[in-house]
């Protein structure tokens, strides 16, 4: 069991529902994590509070606490400004946004996120994202295409460091609202959905086949039409979304040979429907631990602020 006094720095990812706390030591070591549903929209209005309430958890006294994700969103503790593609991930430590309310007990700062435009100055953005990336850099993965997903997966391609690219695909989203309400729902019934490993590839496959919004459509016919049960249809629907944000990225113009692998920062079970969706359009991806970069990513910002 570590003592009080080992703790000297506090990292937390406080997302929009979640949180995890991390305590590290003064060389940037994992001491323990926390884990709670005191995520952004359950904290308004009491954020130092709340903050205050998971430094006791780990019954430390760290000098130094370190948010990032939606807490430097509106809709968190304090806004943090969104850098954009001109700051390398590596200097990340010097544009961390203090925080006017903190409790008297540390000094707390929030990452901010990045705002990234394309070749036609259209915009993306990303909060939270940007500190996985830059754990992926302590381990050794400079440059290259990686994927970070969730409710909205977010495809960053990296050149030594520094962002060329940003998408987001509202992929979690769209599945979970289209199990849930209309059409497709609808086709699914009552039945519990059954996992298809066939539905899935079918999926996959039919999202090259022509506009997502045509081939959603696809899941009740298949249904109707008694091509497949309804029980799969959740299966042929992540399939089918899964499919064409893989698609989109693959057939990208300009495409390099950095793009053989994608490394993919995220749990084993998030990554086992991509990697199997992969697989299937002739696409390696790379499972980055997501706990090891945010933890990296949380160890260089202690070091690097000590030198600014």
């Amino acid at each position: 069991m570590h003592t009080h006094d080992e703790i000297s720095f506090v990292g937390i990812d406080w997302g929009t529902t979640n949180r995890r706390t991390y305590a590290l030591d003064a060389i940037g070591n994992c001491l323990q994590m926390e884990a709670d549903d005191e995520g952004a929209l359950a904290c308004k209005g009491r954020f130092s509070s709340a903050l205050k309430s998971a430094l006791q958890a780990l019954h430390g006294n760290p000098t130094l606490v370190v948010m990032t994700g939606m807490v430097g969103s509106a809709l968190g503790w304090q806004e943090a400004p969104y850098l954009d593609a001109h700051v390398s991930l590596f200097d990340l430590p010097r544009h961390l946004v203090p925080v006017r309310d903190a409790p008297a007990c540390c000094e707390a700062f929030i990452v901010p996120g990045y705002c990234v435009r394309n070749g036609q100055g259209q915009p993306d953005v990303m909060r939270g994202e940007e500190t996985q990336l830059l754990g992926a850099l302590t381990l050794g993965h400079h440059s290259g295409w990686f994927l970070l997903p969730g409710t909205h997966s977010k495809w960053v391609e990296l050149d030594a460091g520094r962002i060329v690219q940003l998408r987001t695909y509202m992929t979690g989203e769209l599945f979970d609202l289209l199990s849930r309400h209309g059409t497709v729902a609808a086709a699914a019934g009552s039945v519990d959905p059954v996992w298809d490993n066939a539905a899935f590839r079918d999926g996959v496959k039919a999202s090259r086949q022509g506009a997502l919004s045509h081939q959603i459509f696809g899941c009740r016919a298949r249904v109707v039409c008694g091509d497949m049960p309804a029980s799969s249809t959740q299966s042929y629907l992540s399939g089918l979304l899964i499919g064409a944000e893989l698609a989109d990225v693959v057939r990208k113009p300009g495409a390099t040979s950095q793009d053989s692998v994608f490394k993919l920062i995220g749990s084993v079970g998030l990554a086992k429907r991509y990697q199997s969706a992969a697989d299937q359009l002739g696409v390696a991806i790379e499972l980055v631990d997501a706990q090891a970069a945010f933890i990296g990513a949380m160890s260089h910002i202690q070091t690097n602020r000590k030198n600014l």
